[in-house]
Formats: structure tokens, sequence, C-alpha cells
């Protein structure tokens, strides 16, 4: 239920000081970038594969004059005329190759995977950029408030999901509902992302010791911060209008369908607490990031907790607190952040040790003991189920967690 909205993004630019060693200057065609500004600073990418690095403003501008066509030289030559510096283009130049941005270098391609293919690829912006309308917010409020105000609201007590004395009925819909509601969330994500022309890509992924779908809309970080935390907050929004528009239909129905219709609200709510976990990046940590303009809120709060962590333990060659280097607001941020990291990180591990490893682990071997020809047909069966349902989930989270760790061992994301 949680996405990844962003991928964190550096800071990056040519540096005021001359090449180590004389050689080749080049000259390089880019790829379409799109960049707005921010602060001091410039937000410079590509949609296409959603990587992005922060520039100074002597970056911007090397930036644009390669994007003229001009030679590095050429550019070092005009930057030193502005700047008063000597500026190391031919470093800035290999910096944007290492980050795809350049297409050609002296006239020869380079070697870069192509973009990844975008998740429902067609649905085009026009299709969808009603959902960026100012409107579209007040008429969910207005849906909210009328399941609130309008008759009895949905009992939020387990007694509601039990709606039925048949429990295959009841797991049933609670399956065919939590994934459709699961499709529903990551679907508002990229269908707001796609609004502002971004590619956005939807796939499995690991949160500690959760499996989660989750929607990469990097590109989404180029996008005007209204649309950016349009974009954040739709799948929470979507839950929401769900919910209440289930709740509605609750209080105008009775019988079955009342009580099937209240399981349906309260299914789409129980998602929601999960949000508030913003240690392992869900929506509101990315609204949180972008309120606080913090360029990597967890990488940086990361960082700092292993620095806090060597000085507490006093392990290990003293280091330079690495927050000192970030400005102030996100330094105040930073420390903040990194407090809420390492005590909802314990406390989730500490969670999966103590109850969920030893639940699974107990299920598990049950069903393994009951396979044997002394029981019934019916209680095989059933064990098979549960080891099989158990296996293939841990086995998935597996899979998924080692192909991120694949992922992220390659070529480092800005």
């Amino acid at each position: 239920m949680t996405r990844s909205a962003r991928e964190p993004h550096g800071r990056a630019g040519p540096t005021g000081r001359p090449p180590a060693a004389p050689g080749p200057i080049p000259h390089v065609r880019l790829h379409r970038l799109d960049s707005r500004p921010d602060g001091d600073e410039w937000i410079v990418g590509r949609l296409a594969t959603g990587r992005f690095v922060a520039l100074p403003e002597v970056g911007k501008e090397a930036l644009d004059l390669l994007g003229q066509g001009l030679g590095a030289a050429e550019v070092g030559r005009r930057l030193r005329e502005t700047t008063g510096d000597d500026i190391d283009v031919p470093d800035f130049v290999e910096a944007l190759v290492d980050l795809g941005f350049v297409a050609e270098v002296d006239g020869r391609a380079t070697e870069s995977p192509p973009p990844p293919k975008p998740t429902f690829a067609r649905i085009r912006p026009r299709h969808v950029r009603w959902v960026l309308s100012p409107v579209l917010p007040v008429l969910v409020g207005l849906l909210i408030a009328a399941a609130l105000l309008t008759g009895p609201p949905v009992p939020l007590g387990y007694r509601t999901l039990l709606w039925s004395p048949h429990g295959s009925a009841v797991i049933a819909l609670g399956a065919g509902v939590g994934w459709v509601l699961l499709l529903l969330h990551e679907c508002a994500h990229l269908v707001a992302a796609r609004a502002t022309g971004v590619p956005g890509r939807m796939r499995l992924g690991t949160r500690l010791q959760f499996l989660v779908m989750q929607t990469d809309i990097s590109g989404i970080e180029i996008a005007p911060r209204r649309h950016r935390l349009t974009a954040y907050l739709a799948g929470i929004t979507t839950n929401l209008s769900v919910a209440s528009l289930a709740a509605l239909a609750a209080g105008a129905t009775d019988g079955t369908a009342r009580r099937i219709l209240a399981a349906v609200a309260l299914l789409a709510l129980l998602p929601l607490p999960f949000q508030l976990m913003v240690f392992m990046r869900t929506d509101l940590y990315f609204v949180l990031q972008d309120l606080t303009r913090c360029r990597d809120l967890y990488g940086d709060g990361v960082a700092f907790s292993k620095y806090a962590a060597r000085r507490v333990l006093r392990r290990g060659p003293h280091a330079p607190d690495p927050s000192l280097g970030l400005p102030a607001h996100e330094r105040r941020a930073v420390r903040v952040y990194s407090a809420v990291l390492v005590v909802g990180t314990t406390l989730c591990l500490a969670f999966l040790v103590t109850v969920t490893l030893p639940a699974d682990v107990t299920l598990f071997a049950r069903a393994v003991t009951r396979l044997g020809p002394r029981h019934s047909a019916a209680q095989r069966l059933d064990s098979a189920a549960v080891v099989v349902a158990l296996g293939a989930v841990h086995l998935l989270w597996a899979r998924t967690w080692w192909r991120g760790r694949r992922l992220s061992a390659g070529p480092s994301r800005p």
C-alpha cells in the first residue's frame, strides 16, 4: 500500500577547480532534461528515468550552455568570464554521463540502459488532467463530510469485518476488497503523476518486514508543489473516498448488503494508520520530506543515526557529523526525523521478533506435522494450504528484497 514517490537525489555541480590532468575536451549532446528552481538551486533531471539532482546556479548555467551545443572548452571559458573561477567542466560532464543525462560524447552514443517502460503507458496526460483540478479536493472533502454527518457511522470494531457466519465468505471478501483497494491506491498515485507528464511505474517492494506494492513517480519532483502533494496524497484520498461511498451506501441499505458495505468501508480505512509510520517512507513521509524542503530525509536520517550510534558506542574512527553539510532547515529536520527513524524501526523489528515470526513459525510447524498419513485428508489439505501460503509469502518477500538489494548495488542513483 505504500509507494516510492520519488527516489532521493543529491547535490551536484561543477567544481571551481581546474582539471586534475590535461586531456581531451569533450563535446556532448544531452538528453531532454527538465528543471525547476528550488531556492538557491535548480532541480534537474530526466522524466523518462526519474533521476534528478540539485544543481547550484553555476551548474545550471553550465548545463544550459552544454545544451546549446557548445563544447566543454567553450563552456569553461564562458563560465570563467561570468564567475571568475576555473570550472572543471570535463569533470562535470563525466558526472552527467554517470547520471544518464548525456546522449552522445564526441558523436558517440553513451552506453546506458533504456528507460524502464511505464505502467499503463496508454494513459496520456490529457486523459487524466482533470485529477489536478483544485475542485476535486473540495468534492472529496464534501463526500467525507457527508459520510460523517449522514446517518450512524460505521462501527470500527472487529465485528464489522465478521459480517457473515461463514468464515470463507469473510476471508474471500477481505482478500478481494483488499487487493482491489491496493490497486486503486497505487493507480491513484500513478494517474495523478501521469497528469503532470510523469511516466510512473508500479512494482513490488519491501519496507522492513512488510511486502508492499509501490509506485515510482520520481519524476514528480519537477512538478509544482501543489501537484506533487496531490500525487503523494492521491492514495490516501482514494481510500477515504471509497470508505465514504461505502458508508453512505450502507446507510441506505439494510440486512446483508448493509453489513458487507460496512465491512468494505472499514477495510478501506484499515491501511491508513500504516501511513503514519513515516520511518518506512510511506505516503506521508514524502509529504513530510516535501514540506520540510529536504533532499533525502530518509538517507540523511540514516547517515546521522549511524553517526550518533558510533558516538554513543565509541566505536570506529571519529567521523564528522554528516548533517553539518546540510542547510540549517534540513539539518534540524534530519535530526528530529532520525530519532523517529530509530524508535520506529526498533519497535517494528521488535514486533517482528516477538510476535510475527513466532506466530508464523508455530503455524508452519503445526502444518508440517499434520501432513503425515495419520491425519485425515481434510487436515492434510488444510496443512498443505498453510505451508504453501506461508512459504509463498515469505519467498516473495525474500525475492523482492534481494532484487531491491541488487538494484541498489548497481550504479548509484542521485
